[in-house]
């Protein structure tokens, strides 16, 4: 399947979090968008998770240690390890894989239609 980031509905996976989620058979990636200040609770799941920040800033706790990333900062979270973020001021935008598939998500809400804030337009 071909498609543009545009034409993939965001999923809201936290209150004000929302993804453009592109699922495989053996993985899922999703482009996050966070909104100023914006928290990705404490969680924990079976999928190991790798990611890249595109733009603005994200503190990201993985287990006992907590770091401040930019863009091109990137993380890696195994199965089962409790982790939580938390977004700059100006938000941030990150890139994340999943693996095996994220089918928790399945059963999420869409949110209303939205132009993606990355690739940015300025």
């Amino acid at each position: 399947m071909l498609t543009h980031l545009n034409a993939i509905p965001p999923t809201r996976i936290w209150k004000d979090v929302l993804a453009r989620v592109v699922q495989g058979e053996q993985l899922t990636l999703a482009v996050v968008e966070l909104p100023p200040n914006g928290l990705v609770p404490e969680h924990r799941h079976v999928n190991e998770q790798i990611g890249l920040c595109l733009q603005g800033t994200v503190t990201f706790r993985v287990g006992q240690e907590t770091r401040d990333l930019g863009p091109g900062g990137t993380w890696r979270i195994l199965a089962d390890v409790p982790h939580e973020a938390q977004a700059g001021p100006e938000g941030a935008v990150v890139v994340e894989v999943f693996a095996p598939v994220r089918d928790d998500w399945a059963e999420l809400e869409q949110a209303p239609p939205t132009t993606p804030s990355w690739p940015s337009t300025h």
